[in-house]
């Protein structure tokens, strides 16, 4: 068990670059983060949405399997991947663990307004749940679900609640105001990783379970200890059942 591990935020630009580019940019922040850290990139990091590339995409990424994999030993880290099962494209969100492949949750909620149910499949609400890993309980919602507090509800008594995103910088706001109040409502910590493409809003970082956020919009490798103890105080203070 990891008892205080570090959350990372990774946050960096990568559409209009090849899939391998991304992967050594991914590569290479995670290297700067420190062992034992719970790491976090933006959503389809790896690929972009690439629309008009979905089977080499999700070739490319089910091809880093093993390199993502590698990339995680004496880490936590944390990806969303364009996946392809059956004739069929998700965004599978992706978590390895010092060396395997631990968990996987395709996205359920998508988002409409970027064209997503044209080119993936939905992933089952109940799929959305806590797992633990080395002692800590995760949750994940990717971007567009974060807008949904019923699904806040799935995932309370998380310790850590993950949210990579390819959120729009002109919903910037949404994005910090929504992400500080699943700290909040959730009484855990978050982590948020966007992309920082021209378009997007940047705002990744890490929130805790008090509600304090610290984002940055200029760093690439955003970190916060991660404190059990904020978790239990704030519970039991502030008790809403999950003490």
């Amino acid at each position: 068990m990891i008892s205080n591990p570090t959350l990372c935020a990774l946050q960096f630009a990568y559409e209009g670059h090849s899939f391998e580019e991304n992967f050594a940019t991914l590569s290479s922040l995670v290297s700067q983060t420190p062992d034992h850290g719970i790491v976090l990139a933006p959503e389809l990091c790896l690929s972009g949405y690439s629309y008009d590339r979905m089977h080499e995409a999700a070739a490319f990424s089910h091809n880093m399997l093993p390199k993502l994999a590698k990339l995680s030993h004496l880490k936590t880290l944390g990806l969303t991947l364009i996946e392809r099962k059956e004739n069929c494209f998700f965004n599978t969100f992706h978590l390895f663990c010092d060396g395997h492949l631990v968990y996987t949750q395709a996205k359920a909620k998508l988002f409409a307004l970027g064209d997503e149910m044209r080119y993936f499949h939905a992933g089952k609400l109940e799929d959305i749940r806590i797992v633990q890993i080395e002692g800590i309980k995760i949750a994940v919602l990717i971007c567009f679900e974060l807008r949904f507090p019923a699904l806040w509800e799935r995932i309370k008594g998380a310790d850590v609640i993950l949210v990579p995103a390819y959120w729009g910088k002109q919903r910037k706001d949404h994005f910090e105001t929504l992400g500080s109040a699943l700290a909040i409502a959730d009484q855990s910590y978050v982590i948020c990783a966007n992309s920082s493409d021209d378009s997007m809003a940047a705002s990744s970082g890490i929130i805790t379970p008090f509600g304090e956020a610290y984002r940055d919009d200029q760093k690439s490798v955003l970190t916060h200890a991660f404190d059990r103890h904020e978790i239990q105080t704030m519970r039991r203070y502030i008790n809403i059942g999950l003490a």
